[in-house]
C-alpha cells in the first residue's frame, strides 16, 4: 500500500508541475513536458513555440523557473531544458491554446474552429478532432465538434498516434473548454496494408534481371571463353576414343577454330 501511495503522490506532483509551467509559459506557447530522473538529478524538457521567452534575458527567466520548481515541488536538482517546436500546427497543446486565445479575443466559435481545423490538416496531419464545450450561444451548455480525416477513439492506435491538448477560454458567460486531438502524420493504421503482385512462373525475378543487365569485366569474359575451348577439346578427345572402340556417338558441338598465327612481314614471296 505504501508503494501505491508513492506512485499516486509522484503522479500528482508531476501534474501540478505541468499546470504550473503551462501557466508560466503561456505566452511562449507551451507545447509539452517530459520529466526524467537521472543520476545527476531531474531533467525537465520543456517544448515551446518561442523558447526565447522561456529563457529570458541572459537566462534570468529559466533560472527563476528552476528555483521555483526546486522550492515548491521538491524535485532533486532540477535541470530545465527548452526545445523549440518545429511544427506548431501539429502540436495539439499549442493549437488548443491558440484556439482558446482566439475565443477570448472575440472570434466566433465556428470561425475559430474551422480555421484551426484547416490549419492542422494543411500541416499534414492524418486527422483532427476539435471539441468546444461551454455556454456558446446562450445560458445552456452545449458541445460543438469539428472533425476531419482519420480519428481513432479507442484502442492501441489512439494510444500511439493521437496527440491531445486542452485549454480553457475565460469569457463573460463562463469558461469554455477547448480540446484538440491530432493524429500524427507518421501514423500507420492497422488497415493500411501493401500487397505485392505475384511473380509469374518462368519470369526471371528482379535480382536475375539486374544481374543479366550488368556487363561482365573483360578479364572474366576471356576466362570464360578459354574454359569453353578446353571443354570442347576434352569432348572431342572422348568422342574419338569411343569411336575407336566401336561406339556409335554423334557430337553436335564443334570446337572453335584455332587462331592462326599472324603473318610476319616479309614472308610474302
Amino acid at each position: 500500500m505504501a508503494s501505491e501511495r508513492k506512485i499516486v503522490a509522484e503522479n500528482l506532483r508531476r501534474v501540478l508541475l505541468r499546470e504550473y509551467l503551462m501557466k508560466e509559459t503561456r505566452r511562449a506557447g507551451f507545447g509539452g513536458l517530459d520529466i526524467q530522473r537521472t543520476p545527476m538529478g531531474t531533467r525537465i524538457t520543456l517544448i515551446a513555440e518561442r523558447p526565447g521567452l522561456v529563457i529570458g534575458r541572459k537566462g534570468s527567466q529559466i533560472k527563476s523557473l528552476t528555483d521555483a520548481v526546486a522550492r515548491d515541488f521538491n524535485f532533486n536538482n532540477p535541470q530545465i531544458e527548452v526545445q523549440e517546436e518545429q511544427q506548431p500546427a501539429l502540436n495539439a497543446q499549442i493549437m488548443a491554446e491558440k484556439l482558446a486565445n482566439a475565443l477570448e479575443r472575440g472570434w466566433h466559435f465556428r470561425r475559430a474552429g474551422h480555421s484551426t481545423l484547416r490549419r492542422v490538416m494543411e500541416a499534414g496531419a492524418k486527422g483532427c478532432l476539435i471539441v468546444i464545450a461551454g455556454k456558446l450561444t446562450g445560458q445552456r451548455h452545449r458541445t460543438v465538434k469539428f472533425k476531419s480525416g482519420h480519428v481513432k477513439y479507442c484502442g492501441e492506435p489512439r494510444n500511439l498516434w493521437m496527440r491531445r491538448g486542452f485549454a480553457g477560454a475565460r469569457l463573460k458567460p463562463g469558461v469554455i473548454g477547448v480540446t484538440v486531438e491530432i493524429m500524427d502524420p507518421q501514423a500507420r493504421l492497422p488497415d493500411e496494408i501493401q500487397i505485392r503482385p505475384p511473380t509469374p512462373t518462368g519470369t526471371p525475378g528482379p535480382a536475375a534481371v539486374a544481374a543479366a543487365e550488368v556487363p561482365l569485366p573483360e578479364e572474366q569474359v576471356v576466362e570464360e571463353v578459354a574454359k569453353g575451348k578446353v571443354a570442347v577439346r576434352k569432348l572431342k578427345k572422348a568422342t574419338q576414343k569411343l569411336r575407336e572402340i566401336g561406339a556409335d556417338v554423334e557430337v553436335d558441338v564443334e570446337a572453335p577454330p584455332a587462331e592462326e598465327p599472324p603473318e610476319e612481314p616479309g614472308d610474302e614471296s
